[in-house]
């Protein structure tokens, strides 16, 4: 459950404290001044928030003057025992739309914090890919922020919000690319140990990977779907794209053709598997746009998507495949 809280003109008080009514929600609290503004309080449960936020912003549509707050709630005394169409929705989004939104939009900023992490985070992973420690080397995964574009870039896709598509594309790419620059370098100045496992692991990969990323990946959209945000920490484990990209760097500036190529293909399974989950987890959510022309448009961005994402990781498994031998007779 959670606190909502509708500041609006005092005329649109009778309305607002109808649609809460009619949305099984408790109105704790109405602001007793005579100004032209009014402020609601209301307790709503997880099932309801949904459509008790797109009638309020129905309402409100073309309104300037109302602002709807969302504010979490530690717990609320005494319990009141789940209903029968809560009980019904516990394999549903949690979590609104604007709440994820929220949340995601903010791993989608290119901003210094994220370009100093991405550095970082690489320099880390390198160390522990060549001095095979494993401890370093999963810090790093935690560490690494580029998940969260890869997330948004799906959730775009969910709501045909095409800033947030490129917004997500942009700080994702820039990402990669850092972190690819230093690798290199570090593949040109560190000596390198081919007899590191860690290293070793990041440049094969098989359909076990793609099993991997795609469970990963759904498992990451179910975590903040729900508000269970700590499994997200052991998705960034499961199916971090900086230990890929990092291989591939330091493969690239050492010379080693070869391994790159198998580290590149390891780096664009976990991409395009972590993006094809989630968007097909997200479809299945119910996360969509609030209005009928806004839903159109999603649908057409979420087809594109999903095809662009199933012929790519066709072509990927297509490679895999061949370069373990299966073509050869």
């Amino acid at each position: 459950m959670k606190i909502i809280d509708v500041v609006t003109p005092a005329k649109n008080l009778s309305a607002v404290e109808s649609i809460i009514g009619q949305h099984d929600s408790e109105v704790l609290w109405v602001s007793a001044d005579e100004d032209r503004k009014k402020v609601i309080r209301a307790l709503v449960s997880d099932d309801q928030r949904q459509s008790l936020l797109d009638a309020l912003q129905g309402l409100f549509q073309g309104e300037d003057h109302s602002k709807i707050l969302v504010t979490a709630l530690e717990a609320s005394l005494p319990r009141k025992a789940p209903t029968l169409n809560e009980k019904d929705s516990l394999d549903k989004s949690s979590t609104t739309r604007e709440e994820l939104y929220n949340e995601v939009e903010k791993n989608t900023r290119l901003d210094s914090t994220y370009l100093l992490l991405v550095i970082l985070s690489t320099v880390v992973v390198a160390i522990g890919l060549l001095e095979n420690n494993v401890a370093v080397v999963i810090g790093a995964m935690v560490i690494a922020p580029l998940l969260g574009p890869n997330i948004a870039l799906a959730l775009g896709a969910a709501l045909g919000d095409m800033p947030l598509i490129w917004k997500a594309f942009k700080t994702g790419s820039a990402g990669i690319g850092l972190a690819l620059f230093f690798s290199i370098g570090i593949g040109i100045w560190h000596p390198m140990d081919l007899d590191s496992p860690e290293l070793m692991a990041r440049t094969d990969v098989g359909v076990d990977s793609m099993a991997l990323a795609l469970a990963s990946g759904a498992a990451a959209v179910i975590s903040l779907t729900t508000g269970l945000s700590s499994v997200l920490v052991g998705v960034m484990v499961a199916v971090a794209l900086l230990p890929p990209t990092a291989t591939l760097g330091i493969m690239l500036g050492a010379g080693h053709t070869q391994l790159a190529i198998g580290a590149a293909l390891l780096l664009a399974v976990n991409i395009v598997c972590v993006n094809l989950a989630a968007k097909i987890v997200f479809l299945v959510r119910g996360i969509k746009p609030r209005s009928w022309l806004e839903k159109q448009k999603a649908n057409q961005s979420m087809v594109t998507c999903l095809v662009i994402w199933v012929l790519s990781l066709a072509v990927l498994l297509v490679v895999i495949l061949f370069r373990k031998g299966f073509f050869i007779y």
